[in-house]
């Protein structure tokens, strides 16, 4: 009799855990299409034995006790896991860097790739002007031609300049963005680890969906930036972001935003690092080191971000004389601020070389000391530069100085001096590397306005009142003719190939496609990787309709045998019971 109730219980033991496995089974039906499920894993096991008599020459007499479930699993690959989330988040950065490189391309393009390449180069832009002038100098349509082209030149370098550095507060938004969602997916990746460890704490039940939840999140964090992530043996996941911690078991460390008063940037840094009160910040990235996937710092949207961006709007002191290693961990790295150097670089040499030639300087001997416009008392040293009287053209009013085409919104070109020696000395307005009003930068520059009220003052004429058919007028306007044939540009620091202003042009465009290219097949590559890692991925924590059919199929036989089982067994005992009545 103890016997056929043991039986019975082991029939039992086979009935409850198939009626699991049919739950297990039918959850993961009912969740073939939801996002982030993993599938369950039901993982049975035996019971332990009975000892029932002992025989010293045989040994014990065993008899199992049934069947029970071990445990139920998530069905998931750590090694795809980890896999995944790296090329997730490389795919993360190029895929970024290559929306910024394509958005520098849909600027200079402007609506089909000709406006501001026309204005610079074209036949009817700024270069076809200048040929046509080098003609007939003194000749008011020509004078006339240049002013237009020439502004219409500024304003589209001004369109193109503004363009980038909306796209820079664009970035900067995202940026901002993004790191509110990454402290978000901090907060809940907490509060998870906090549940499950609450549930899984008596060692009886498995979080599985809030463990689902935490892996979602885990993915979707791999996509901002580098992690690495560690559960502990209460369930806990600790996670790095950048290879500082960002969640443990107790507390969520933020990333702060530091915020640039002059151009309202922000920077990443780590609150729980820095020190406010002094104002000493543990930014969350060096961006002066160079981008290689051997070093592992091609990780994340938000680093790409904030390298696409940059520090600041740059413009052509950003790139005039600096180092090739100063060039290589500042402008290098940031697609936006190189191409608004290089840009403003352009149009800076093309500017300043015109006006050099309107308005030509020449370096003083000795110092200068007199009265300036003002009446002030001013001192200038030996090698001051200062306007050639001698040697330059005026315009049809025939007054000095001559008028320079291009302006800075800060001062003038000359500062007029009245020498103690009775001469008369225009004293060139040197450009003041803090002061961007005072720089022949495109958001300081404009046409002369003098010259827009009437091009004849345009200098073309001799001091002594003769027009510009003489041939010291005529060699002006070759002069200015030959500024494009001048091959003195070089692109970046790399380059070692000096070129004109159309070659920089292309140099300039051929370079934002190259980069575009690069970037944009990287991505493209990331994606089908990560992609097809996630696929592979999905053949381990996904549902299959079919193999869940079977283990239906399995399960159910499962439990009719452990039901005909108990039948046999329980009419056992009723016989016994009925024989022994």
């Amino acid at each position: 009799m103890a016997n056929s109730m043991g039986s019975l219980f082991i029939g039992e033991s086979g009935l409850k855990t198939s009626q699991n496995a049919l739950n297990a089974t039918a959850n993961n039906f009912a969740n073939v299409d939801t996002k982030g499920y993993v599938r369950e894993r039901i993982l049975q096991e035996d019971r332990h034995y009975d000892t029932f008599s002992r025989t010293p020459a045989i040994g014990p007499s065993q008899a199992g006790l049934g069947v029970a479930i071990g445990d139920v699993i998530h069905a998931r690959d750590i090694f795809l896991d980890k896999t995944f989330r790296t090329q997730w988040g490389r795919s993360g950065f190029y895929s970024t860097t290559f929306e910024a490189i394509d958005e520098i391309q849909t600027l200079f393009q402007e609506l089909e790739g000709t406006a501001f390449q026309d204005a610079l180069l074209g036949e009817n832009g700024l270069r076809g002007a200048f040929e046509e002038y080098a003609k007939n100098p003194a000749n008011e349509v020509n004078q006339n031609l240049v002013i237009q082209k020439s502004s219409l030149f500024i304003s589209r370098a001004k369109a193109v300049y503004t363009g980038l550095k909306k796209y820079q507060s664009n970035l900067n938004q995202q940026m901002s963005d993004t790191i509110d969602d990454i402290n978000e997916i901090g907060d809940k990746i907490r509060e998870l680890n906090l549940q499950i460890m609450k549930i899984e704490t008596g060692g009886i039940e498995t979080a599985m969906d809030l463990r689902d939840q935490r892996d979602l999140l885990l993915d979707e964090l791999a996509g901002y930036g580098d992690i690495n992530y560690k559960e502990l043996a209460n369930g806990i996941v600790k996670v790095n972001f950048e290879n500082v911690t960002f969640v443990d078991e107790t507390h969520v460390y933020e990333i702060g935003k530091q915020m640039d008063e002059e151009t309202g940037f922000i920077t990443p840094y780590w609150t729980h690092l820095s020190n406010l009160e002094k104002e000493q910040y543990y930014k969350v990235y060096d961006t002066t080191q160079e981008i290689s996937t051997a070093k592992k710092n091609d990780i994340g949207s938000l680093k790409a971000l904030l390298l696409a961006r940059g520090d600041k709007h740059a413009n052509y002191l950003d790139l005039d004389g600096v180092s090739m290693e100063q060039y290589d961990k500042t402008l290098g790295n940031s697609v936006m601020m190189n191409v608004e150097a290089e840009l403003d670089m352009l149009v800076h040499t093309i500017v300043t070389k015109i006006n050099d030639l309107l308005a030509p300087n020449i370096v003083s001997n000795t110092a200068i000391s007199g009265t300036d416009e003002n009446g002030n008392k001013v001192t200038f040293a030996a090698g001051t530069k200062i306007l050639d009287t001698e040697n330059c053209c005026v315009g049809a009013d025939g007054s000095l100085p001559p008028q320079e085409l291009f302006e800075r919104t800060g001062c003038s070109r000359y500062t007029k001096v009245l020498g103690d020696d009775g001469v008369t000395y225009y004293v060139y307005n040197e450009e003041d590397p803090a002061d961007t009003a005072n720089q022949y930068t495109i958001g300081s520059i404009h046409i002369n306005p003098k010259l827009l009220e009437s091009e004849s003052l345009l200098p073309a004429y001799l001091q002594n009142g003769k027009d510009g058919e003489l041939p010291e007028a005529i060699e002006l306007g070759k002069a200015l003719e030959a500024l494009w044939n001048n091959d003195t540009m070089f692109l970046s620091p790399h380059d070692t190939t000096p070129c004109t202003f159309g070659e920089f042009y292309s140099k300039m465009i051929g370079e934002i496609a190259t980069l575009g290219s690069v970037f944009g097949s990287t991505a493209s590559g990331l994606e089908g990787t990560a992609l097809a890692t996630d696929n592979a991925r999905q053949q381990v924590i996904g549902v299959s309709s079919d193999e869940e059919l079977t283990n239906m199929i399995k399960f159910q036989n499962a439990y009719n045998a452990s039901s005909r089982f108990i039948n046999v067994i329980n009419e056992m005992i009723e016989t016994l019971i009925y024989q022994m009545g």
